[in-house]
């Protein structure tokens, strides 16, 4: 279940920081007023709670930005959003115009271990109905495969780091590969490409995406990867 010691109202801020700067990115006082519907000066008060928590870093008249235990938060609640958005979807066929409050209702009281178990029935989803990234899970695994693999909740532990795929950078990043998402065919196909947890990749933003193919470089080879795979590829940020 959701932390108790964090509110519904903590994580739908840090929800919308996430969706809006996930990979460092200043966020407005602007830009979360209209997408919370709240007055700026309660944003601004807000904003300040949350920096002596510890979850973000703020500016005043410029924005915020997540750390990275405020980054692991946000990660966790958009994830279980967007899980329960593709389960309503396509295993409950509920209608696409209710779904998006119905996974707000839902999201802060979803299992860790219920999460676990929504991703094994959709077969690992990396899209919800809208087409925004799931991200990846915070268990300690390298791959979908060694998640399958545990069969006891009670012995799966969390990662200490947070992750980006490729397809969610925005900026000139570069990191080590940690995790890779999929059936056992993509993750076939994506190391019969030589990528592997532990490569070292290098992405330059504006200059690198082709269409739907993501130009990086991996231990120093440049590869040219299509949009499937690149929604699947996490580095450690």
């Amino acid at each position: 279940m959701a932390d108790d010691k964090i509110s519904e109202n903590i994580e739908e801020y840090l929800e919308v920081l996430y969706r809006n700067g996930s990979n460092g990115e200043q966020v407005s006082t602007t830009t979360l007023s209209k997408e919370l519907g709240i007055a700026p000066g309660s944003v601004t008060q807000m904003l300040k709670k949350l920096e002596n928590l510890g979850y973000i870093e703020y500016t005043p008249y410029k924005g915020a930005t997540l750390t990275d235990e405020g980054m692991n938060i946000a990660q966790k609640i958009t994830r279980k959003h967007r899980i329960l958005e593709k389960f309503l979807m396509d295993i409950l066929k509920i209608k696409e115009e209710n779904i998006h409050e119905q996974a707000c209702e839902m999201e802060h009281t979803l299992s860790d271990e219920a999460e676990r178990a929504l991703c094994t029935m959709l077969n690992n989803p990396d899209l919800c109905p809208d087409n925004n990234i799931i991200p990846a899970c915070n268990f300690d695994f390298e791959s979908c495969h060694e998640c399958y693999s545990q069969k006891d909740f009670d012995q799966v532990m969390n990662r200490k780091f947070n992750l980006l795929c490729i397809s969610e950078l925005t900026s000139n990043t570069e990191g080590i590969i940690s995790f890779i998402r999929g059936s056992n065919d993509l993750l076939d196909e994506i190391a019969d490409r030589g990528i592997k947890v532990g490569s070292h990749l290098i992405y330059e933003f504006n200059d690198n995406r082709i269409g739907n193919h993501y130009l990086v470089n991996i231990d120093g080879e440049e590869l040219n990867i299509p949009l499937d795979m690149a929604n699947n590829i996490f580095i450690r940020i």
